[in-house]
Order: structure tokens, then sequence, then C-alpha cells
């Protein structure tokens, strides 16, 4: 199979498109390790933060914020790569075995039809500040934090292009 139609097949434009994978993988017993974000630029945190995700279950699902999703929440001038691109990168990782965009502020609607039996955000969120904890905790999953690579951010870079000269 192409490589480029193999990286395709690991988007998902929503939930529903998403949900008859997840069915399927539950069923062979597989654990599900569910994590979002906006993945603005993508950079050695987020490859970091992604991979020892991803070390905690079978199958790393990440939700991925919409355009809409992202200039609410950043504001002007984000994103930076539209969403098309963003999921691109992100199931270009081998680790990575989907991409489920959504278009809420949160992936809370989106993780209650997911269920997974990991919910993993950044150690800059407290347990009961992630998004969709309570569903997953109520469902006997487990919520945890990854400690982030220090001096890595999106914004951080964002600000260092925006002093280089023209």
């Amino acid at each position: 199979m192409e490589l480029i139609s193999i990286i395709r097949d690991k988007i998902f434009s929503g939930a529903e498109d998403f949900l008859p994978v997840c069915r399927r993988w539950k069923r062979a017993g597989d654990k599900i390790v569910f994590t979002n974000g906006c993945f603005d630029i993508l950079h050695r945190g987020h490859i970091d933060y992604l991979a020892r995700t991803a070390g905690l279950g079978d199958r790393l699902i990440v939700g991925l914020n919409s355009d809409d999703s992202v200039y609410r929440l950043k504001g002007a001038g984000r994103p930076v790569m539209d969403e098309e691109s963003r999921a691109f990168i992100l199931a270009a990782l081998f680790f990575v075995d989907a991409v489920v965009l959504f278009n809420d502020d949160t992936p809370e609607s989106l993780i209650s039809k997911v269920l997974p039996d990991f919910l993993v955000k950044g150690s800059d969120y407290e347990i009961h500040e992630i998004a969709g904890q309570d569903t997953v905790l109520s469902n006997g999953g487990r919520v945890e934090t990854i400690s982030l690579v220090p001096g890595f951010s999106t914004s951080d870079i964002i600000g260092k292009i925006r002093k280089l000269p023209q």
C-alpha cells in the first residue's frame, strides 16, 4: 500500500467516522489512549509527549482541534497551519493510530463517545481541569498527565519567528 494512503486512512473528520474503527480495536482487546490538542506547529516537545502517551496503551488516538476551534481558543493568527496539514503530519507519526477532528472548544463530546482506557494531557493541567476526565474515570478508565519538555512551546516558536529580521 502506498504510504500516503496509510497516512490518510488514519485521519477522521469526526467521531461518527471513527467510532466503527474504535469499536473494532476495543473488541480486539486493545487499550485505547486518547489525547488532544491544537498541534499547530509540531515540535520536539509534542513528539516527546505523544510518544510517551502512546506507550501507555495499544492505540493512540489524537483529538485534533479544528481550525475554527483553534481560532476561538488561541485568537487571531492561529492556527498557523490548517487542520488538514496538522492532521496529516500527526497521522504520519508511526505511533499515532488515528487523528480525529473536533470542532468544539473541548474534546468532551468526542471523549464520551470513544471512552478511552487512558485520557492523557500535559502536566501543565491538573487532573480536575482535563476535559472529559469525569467521563473516563466513571467508566473505569485512567487519567494521566505527562511531564513536558522544558523550553518547547508553539507560542515560543511563533515568538522567535516574529523576531527574525525580515
